[in-house]
């Protein structure tokens, strides 16, 4: 679906209580994502209005590229590396479960929305997400305001470690490449107080593989890059299994986002991390996982 809009055309969002970090860490990323504005997240979200924060999968469409030469090859190039960050969401949500529209789904670590916007024209349901962003949040909401679905769609400046929803309120959560910023088992226990029993958690991220025995330097470039903590993937699987998220599928999405980072370390919107995710994907240090888990 075209959402056609660009980041500059929202609407101002109604001033929203933004608590004070519970801690300086916390501020920190509160403070890097308020900053934050790389080309890369925004000029992908405007090719439809979808605003995503994280990376693609799948086959690159090298038909729909066309010749390098073009006058419009960036463009479509952009194009084929938002499809494949959308392609990731839907992958996401194809692994939530039956969801009714009466349900609630909650995205931990939001940003600015596109995977709610996307929940909710699958589904039908009520979305809410949480950020320490309050400059992604407003967006989100802004968004949703354009959309004409504000009732159903909501983004808050909240602690993932703390949330205001009630126990067993969400039918299912996710954390799309958030659960980096926080300890997996604080994460965990609240996912699973949010999830009633029977509800489904899911989490596509990247983790550093234990069978190389410590995180490489390539890993290690990548926590600096982004102020971030990647876990291991013992540690995910040790942290559901301590509170009650009984892992239902675990798939290596690896040999799957390769080619996302390949194309896009081509393109004019590079950041100077793209060389520590290819080379750490290669030598098996770093993998990119989706992990689906029910609340028993």
């Amino acid at each position: 679906m075209d959402l056609s809009m660009t980041s500059t055309d929202f609407t101002a969002a109604p001033s929203m209580f933004i608590p004070a970090p519970v801690t300086p860490y916390q501020g920190d990323i509160a403070r890097y994502w308020d900053r934050e504005a790389r080309p890369v997240n925004l000029r992908l979200g405007d090719v439809d209005g979808l605003y995503h924060h994280h990376y693609g999968i799948g086959d690159v469409d090298h038909a729909a590229l066309g010749d390098t030469a073009a006058g419009d090859y960036e463009k479509r190039l952009i194009a084929e590396l938002h499809r494949l960050e959308s392609a990731q969401a839907e992958l996401l949500l194809d692994h939530l479960g039956p969801i009714g529209r009466d349900d609630t789904l909650v995205d931990a670590g939001c940003g600015r929305g596109g995977s709610m916007v996307m929940a909710h024209q699958r589904f039908g349901c009520t979305v809410e997400g949480v950020t320490l962003s309050a400059k992604q949040a407003d967006f989100a909401n802004g968004r949703a305001r354009e959309l004409g679905i504000e009732d159903h769609v909501r983004a808050r400046v909240c602690n993932m470690l703390g949330t205001p929803f009630e126990t067993g309120q969400a039918a299912a959560s996710w954390n799309n490449e958030s659960t980096m910023y926080v300890d997996l088992h604080d994460l965990f226990a609240e996912h699973s107080r949010v999830l009633a029993v029977g509800g489904r958690y899911v989490t596509i991220t990247g983790c550093w593989n234990p069978r190389y025995g410590q995180p490489s330097k390539w890993v290690s470039q990548i926590n600096a890059h982004f102020e971030c903590n990647i876990h291991s993937r013992r540690e995910y699987l040790r942290a559901m299994a301590d509170n009650r998220l009984v892992p239902q599928a675990v798939i290596d999405l690896t040999p799957a986002t390769l080619p996302y980072w390949e194309l896009r370390a081509t393109s004019s919107l590079v950041t100077g991390i793209e060389e520590a995710f290819i080379n750490s994907y290669k030598d098996g240090s770093f993998q990119y996982l989706l992990i689906a888990a029910d609340r028993v």
